[in-house]
C-alpha cells in the first residue's frame, strides 16, 4: 500500500525527554502491576504476565504467542501517557497506511505536541479528533493524545480516565496494522515491537 508518512530525517521526533534518566517511560516496574491495576488492560489480552517477568520478556512472549496483536496492546498500556501516543506516531509512521491530508497535519501535530508537551496544542488536537468525520487511525491518535492530560479542555475539569489513552493508542495502531496486506502484517507487527523494544530498553 502506498501513502507512507514521509519525514525527513532531521524532522523526526524523538521520544518524550524524561526530567531524569531515573525516570521511567513505564508507568509501573513490572507487567504483573500493570495488570494488576488496570483491569481494562486485562479485558483486551489472553496473555497474563508471571510475577517476576520484566517488560522486555512479557513482551517477546506476547509477540510469540498466538495472538501476536497483544503486544501492541500491553505496549500501549505500559508506557506513560505521552510516550504511549509518542509510540503510536512512530507506530503509524512505520505502517503503510493511506493517510488524508487532514490525518497528515493531524498527525504533524501529535508529533509536535509529543517533542514539547504543549498543553494548547494538545488541546486543539483533542477538539480536531473529537470533531472528525471519521475515526481514523490518525483521529483515534489524537483522542489519546487529549485524553493523555488531567483535563481534555481548558474549561472541562472533568478526569479522565487512565485507561482512555492507552486503549485509544491501541486502536489506532491496530487500525493501521489493519490497513496493510494480510501477507505483510507478521513482518509490520515485527517492527512495531522492535519499536517498543527500543523504548523499553531506552530507561
Amino acid at each position: 500500500m502506498s501513502g507512507l508518512l514521509e519525514i525527513d530525517e532531521g524532522e523526526k521526533t524523538r521520544p518524550p525527554s524524561q526530567a531524569s534518566a531515573q525516570v521511567s517511560v513505564l508507568r509501573y516496574s513490572t507487567p504483573h502491576e500493570l495488570y494488576s491495576a488496570m483491569p481494562q488492560l486485562r479485558n483486551l489480552t489472553q496473555l497474563r504476565p508471571r510475577e517476576d517477568e520484566n517488560s522486555l520478556d512479557f513482551l517477546a512472549r506476547l509477540q510469540a504467542s498466538a495472538t501476536p496483536e497483544e503486544s501492541v496492546t500491553f505496549a500501549a498500556f505500559a508506557a506513560v501517557p505521552r510516550v504511549a501516543v509518542w509510540w503510536g506516531y512512530e507506530c503509524l509512521r512505520n505502517l503503510r497506511a493511506d493517510f488524508t491530508p487532514h490525518d497528515r497535519e493531524l498527525l504533524e501535530h501529535i508529533a509536535q505536541w509529543s517533542s514539547s508537551g504543549d498543553q494548547a496544542l494538545r488541546y486543539e488536537i483533542m477538539k480536531t479528533a473529537l470533531f472528525a468525520e471519521r475515526r481514523t487511525a490518525a483521529v483515534m491518535l489524537g483522542l489519546a493524545a487529549g485524553w493523555s492530560g488531567a483535563q481534555i479542555a481548558p474549561n472541562d475539569p472533568s478526569p479522565v480516565a487512565p485507561h482512555r489513552t492507552p486503549r485509544a493508542v491501541n486502536a489506532a495502531v491496530l487500525s493501521a496494522l489493519a490497513q496493510c496486506q494480510l501477507s505483510n502484517r507478521p513482518h509490520h507487527l515485527l517492527r512495531l515491537v522492535r519499536l517498543a523494544e527500543q523504548l523499553f530498553r531506552a530507561y
